[in-house]
């Protein structure tokens, strides 16, 4: 049997980690014959919804799980750690400010990362969930210096899917024959799901641009675009809650296509830029990927023209700012 992976899931009382963990425990990440040690950890508050997170896994008497380790100790929670999901962060409020947000999780996130640098392994792969992801993985990957920044990933896969539901949908087609659709940017309403080198494989085994099938451009730059961008908000004012079983599945979506690699089309990753398509690096923002062998690589090549580079760069400036103020709360410049 294989020697058992440790994986991380912060704010595991929450409602997206009740989603994922028990994916987790059928097996879905690494698959089943992977044994998993898993760490849970959350706030003191939240300890008694822990407790019976974890007499829930243990009900389920999964051959998956080998231990569990419940904590609200960081120092034990992040100790060996081959995968880090941290889906814990301080949620918005009424009449709180956005600096206000962005100060609350950017001390949670700068710990996270002392931590990860600290008692993880050093090739543990990161990806952050909670809100605003990308500038708190940002954080996380700055205050972990000795963790190659290629570790670090925010989820934007969860608008990838969204994305591609909505063109399967529009074009009659299964949405499992989509492929090489892709989100830019930032996970925010200003996030640029972009339509252009999607393509769709018919019952006959031919390949055709999206655009064949959906001729309406108006929907393309328009409706398109703000179901995905603003989806999450409508899924809270529908159910009075955040997305979670949506959001669990595509956490499993992003970590297996990251260790296991990518077939045939290309996902959306949340990753550290390398200055591709002009992107300054160091920016954590959503490309094109495929990974292989545990290792993501950007899609390179992609033609951009004048309304994409409008929107690439509309989510990139809104980065730039959250970041900047971020790293302005700890007193450094960006």
């Amino acid at each position: 049997m294989s020697e058992a992976k440790r994986v991380l899931v912060t704010g595991a009382a929450g409602q997206i980690s009740y989603s994922l963990i028990f994916l987790i425990t059928r097996g879905e990440l690494f698959g089943p014959d992977q044994p998993i040690i898993l760490h849970l950890l959350d706030v003191p508050f939240c300890v008694n919804g822990l407790n019976g997170v974890v007499m829930e896994i243990q009900d389920c008497a999964s051959p998956v799980i080998q231990e569990v380790v419940a904590t609200t100790d960081v120092e034990v929670a992040f100790k060996d750690i081959d995968v880090a999901i941290l889906v814990g962060a301080f949620p918005r409020k009424d009449g709180m400010e956005r600096k206000d947000l962005l100060a609350k999780n950017a001390s949670i996130f700068k710990e996270q990362g002392q931590a990860l640098n600290r008692l993880a392994k050093k090739d543990v792969k990161v990806l952050v969930v909670g809100n605003p992801a990308n500038t708190n993985a940002a954080i996380a990957s700055h205050f972990a210096p000795d963790i190659s920044p290629k570790n670090f990933s925010c989820l934007t896969r969860l608008d990838h899917n969204r994305a591609v539901y909505q063109l399967a949908h529009k074009a009659g087609v299964a949405v499992n024959s989509i492929e090489n659709v892709t989100i830019w940017g930032n996970h925010s309403s200003t996030q640029f799901p972009d339509y252009h080198n999607a393509t769709t494989t018919l019952a006959d085994g031919s390949k055709k641009p999206i655009t064949d099938l959906i001729a309406d451009q108006d929907w393309l730059t328009g409706s398109f675009l703000k179901t995905v961008q603003t989806r999450g908000a409508e899924i809270i004012k529908a159910r009075t809650f955040s997305s979670a079983a949506s959001a669990a599945k595509a956490i499993i979506d992003h970590l297996r296509d990251w260790i296991f690699g990518t077939t045939g089309s290309w996902v959306s990753m949340g990753i550290v830029s390398d200055g591709s398509y002009g992107i300054p690096a160091g920016v954590v923002y959503s490309f094109p990927v495929r990974a292989r062998n545990g290792e993501y690589e950007i899609v390179q090549g992609l033609e951009i023209n004048a309304f994409q580079r409008e929107k690439m760069d509309l989510t990139l400036h809104e980065l730039q700012d959250e970041f900047h103020t971020a790293m302005s709360l700890f007193g450094e410049s960006s």
